[in-house]
Parts: C-alpha cells; structure tokens; sequence
C-alpha cells in the first residue's frame, strides 16, 4: 500500500474526529414524539474517541482468534425450529398486512387529521417503520409473509417479462434513496392525507412492476422495502432454510458467501447504511448552520436535501470502494476488487442495525401508548394522547446499540475473512482498511445521534 492511500485513510478518520470534537451527546428521537433529546454530560469528543477505540480493540481482540473450526462453529451453530402451524401463521400474516393496509387508506383519507392521533401516521412510522424493522432484525423477517403488495400481486395475472439482468437491483438502490429523500422533504408525518397518496402510488408502482415481470422477479430485485426488510432479517436469530425455520446466533448469517452477489447490491448495503444516517444528519445544528448561508445566497432549499443525500451515498460508497482496493492491496490476494466488495459489504448491515435501533426504539417508545389508542378508536380525535416520558439515561441505550452493532460487523467480517483467504496473517491484514472504515462509519453514526434534535431548517 502507498503511502498516499495510507494518508487518505488517516485523513478521512481524522476529519472526522475534528468534526465530532464539538458539543455534548444527547438522546435521539423521532418528530412525531416532539424531539427534545436530552443532554449527557459526556463530553463529545470523549465519547466518540471511546467508541472508536472500541471498534479498534474489538478487531484487536477478533484477530486473536484464528482457529477455523472455532469460527466455523460459531457461524454454524443453529437448531431446526418445527412447527406444524407454518400455513396458519401464513394466512393469518397476509390478512392482517391487508388489513393494515386497508386502514392506512381508509383512515389516511377520511380520518382525523392530527397526526398524533391519526391511526394511518402511528401505524406507518410507529408501528411498521420503527416497530415492525426492530421485530425484523430482534426476532425475524415478518414482512416478508406481512408484506400486503406481495400478497396482492399474488392475486394478479402477469405478463412474465423476463426481468433485464443487467439492471439488477439498483432500481431497489434509487427507490430507497427516492422514498428516504420524500420522507425528508415532505410533510408525511404531518399529513394522513398526504401519506395516504404516497402509499397508493408506491402501490401502483409495485403491482404494475410485478404485473410486468411476476411477483418472484420484482420482489426479489427491484422492490426496496422487501430488500430492505430482508437484509435486515439476516441479522435475526430465526430465519429460515432449505429445511424450514432455525436458530441462529444473531448477526451470523450476514458472513454467509454471496449474500451480497453484484456492484448493485453492494451499493444497496451502502444506501441502507447511509439512509439511516442521512435521516438523523438533517436534523442536527451543524446541518442548519451548514445549509442557512447557502440559502441566503439563494440556492433553493429543497434542492439542497436531495444534493446531500445523493453526495453522502457518494462518499459512503467512495469509501468503502476505497477501503476494498486497500485490503486487496494489503492482502496480497488474486481476488478481484469485485470479489472483496461483495464478500465483505454483508457486515456492514449490522452497522445499519445497530444505528436503526438507536434512532427508532426511544420513537417507538414514547408513541407506543398512542398508537394503542388508535388501534382501539381509529376515528377519534381525542385532545389529549397518552405517551411514555423516557429517563434521562435511555440515551446511553442508543449510544450503546451502535457501537454493539459495530462489534459484531467486525466479528462477522472476521470471519468472512477466514473463509475467503487461506493465510492467517492473509486473513488479518485484509482487514485493516474495514476497520479504518467501520470507525469512520461509528463515530459518524455518534455523532448524528449525540446531536440535539432540531426542525428541519429551510421547509
């Protein structure tokens, strides 16, 4: 490796650290529960230093173990989860995703207009954003069976088009960066009518997709949310194998070979790692203060939200581009870039995992009582709504999950490392640039989350 590359690795995980190196960490919340993060007294700088030598030691530590068999077992380790109940569970699953869907058009458009207490709002954010992903990686991939559009198409005839093989999944790549974009700039938490809309067009859009290439083609390349909600179950203790549903170690199956098969699907880890970071970028101070002189300048304030998200998804990309042709560099290997950026992109799910549960789980708290309300009276209006007043220290928890989530992406690309290289010391330096990565993409993931919450400038 050149020392220039060196430099750049240095500089990029530096710059970063200047950055974090100002203000004091805060919880993180969501819009609908008012934000209001409360401040830690951990100075920031210290923090986010501590969990990027966490990071750091965690690598140190993995590196130790080099035992194949040890890795092997642990990856494998599973039980066989047997049920006679499988197409009970199914129907039963199917009706209640129709039924959610049903009242998020019925009640979205003729509801009560609050959005506190508007069934449509809480169910979309609340109860399937925030709650249903949390289920998705904590426990399993429901929304695969949940999921209404899939069941819907299922009813469809279709024309079975072949599906182009060399547009793979990257319109599952722009989709999801197109809805996080509209969930930024667009009232959509505020407005049941709104979301409603949106819903129904990302209906449209789906149905007509699976109408023209079959259920199986569309889902499985083209649709974002069922990608999304799949990687994320990979992470999950139970899933599911040739033989049925099984036990897993949590985290373990994202080392599974071609997982991740193609640049298009790398590049969807890498969205779905920036878009939870983007999400929580734009409601921070630095970003105001960023974005209000180029306002004043005149530069449109809504062209500014999706220059970011698409220069953000850019770098995060760059990097980890960069971080690939390091460790082919370092490990001195005959496997193609493309070989190792598939291979290795896998761990950095659990990233995107560790940071979800951070900004979601004090959201879903705090309106959880409301949402239960709705449920029972979809069409009231009450004036007061019941919420959950976290303590002080729930902070910490979100603190804590992503830097949980960083230790096991190292652990997990620990042992893709082993599997794929057939030299000890092959295996470990191959792993440097990832980790260089992995704590710039942790003490970037921190300090959005010790950020205070503010509204977002300039809409």
């Amino acid at each position: 490796m050149t020392s220039g590359r060196r430099r750049t690795v240095a500089l990029v995980v530096c710059g970063l650290g200047w950055l974090a190196a100002t203000g004091t960490a805060s919880a993180h919340g969501g819009s609908l529960a008012g934000g209001g993060r409360e401040s830690l007294t951990i100075p920031t700088w210290l923090f986010l230093s501590t969990g990027g030598a966490a990071v750091g030691a965690s690598f140190l530590l993995a590196s130790f173990v080099t035992d194949r068999a040890f890795i092997e077992r642990i990856h494998d380790w599973g039980r066989p989860l047997s049920g006679n109940f499988e197409g009970i569970l199914r129907l039963a699953g199917q009706l209640i995703g129709l039924a959610g869907l049903a009242a998020v058009f019925v009640v979205g458009f003729i509801g009560p207009t609050n959005a506190r207490t508007n069934l449509a709002i809480l169910l979309v954010w609340v109860g399937w954003w925030a709650g249903l992903t949390m289920t998705t990686y904590l426990v399993g991939n429901s929304w695969a069976t949940l999921n209404p559009f899939k069941t819907l198409a299922g009813f469809l005839p279709t024309l079975d088009r072949s599906y182009p093989a060399r547009v793979g999944s990257w319109p599952a790549v722009g989709g999801l960066l197109v809805l996080v974009w509209v969930e930024v700039v667009s009232p959509l938490a505020d407005q049941p009518r709104l979301l409603a809309s949106v819903v129904a067009g990302y209906a449209v859009v789906t149905l007509a997709g699976a109408l023209v290439f079959g259920p199986d083609d569309w889902f499985a390349h083209a649709d974002p949310v069922e990608r999304v909600f799949r990687y994320y179950g990979r992470f999950a203790p139970i899933g599911r194998d040739e033989d049925g549903l099984r036990l897993r170690l949590p985290g373990m199956d994202l080392s599974t070979p071609r997982l991740v098969d193609g640049p298009d699907e790398v590049a969807f880890v890498i969205a779905l790692l920036w878009v939870t970071t983007y999400d929580g970028l734009v409601t921070t101070p630095v970003w105001r203060d960023l974005t209000t002189p180029l306002v004043a300048a005149g530069v449109p304030p809504h062209l500014l939200y999706p220059v970011a998200l698409g220069v953000g998804f850019a770098g995060f990309l760059g990097v980890y581009r960069l971080a690939v042709r390091l460790s082919r560099d370092m490990s001195d290997t005959y496997l193609t870039p493309a070989v190792l950026a598939r291979r290795f992109a896998p761990p950095l799910v659990a990233i995107a995992v560790g940071y979800h549960f951070a900004h979601y789980l004090g959201y879903f708290l705090v309106l959880a009582p409301s949402l239960a309300v709705a449920l029972t009276s979809p069409f009231a209006n009450p004036a007061v709504v019941p919420t959950v007043d976290l303590p002080a220290w729930f902070g910490a928890v979100a603190l804590a999950s992503v830097i949980v989530g960083h230790l096991v992406a190292i652990w997990v690309a620990h042992a893709a490392a082993y599997d794929l290289f057939p030299a000890r010391l092959q295996a470990i330096r191959s792993q440097y640039p990832f980790i260089a990565v992995m704590v710039f993409y942790t003490m970037t993931s921190l300090w959005v989350v010790s950020q205070p919450e503010v509204a977002l400038p300039h809409l």
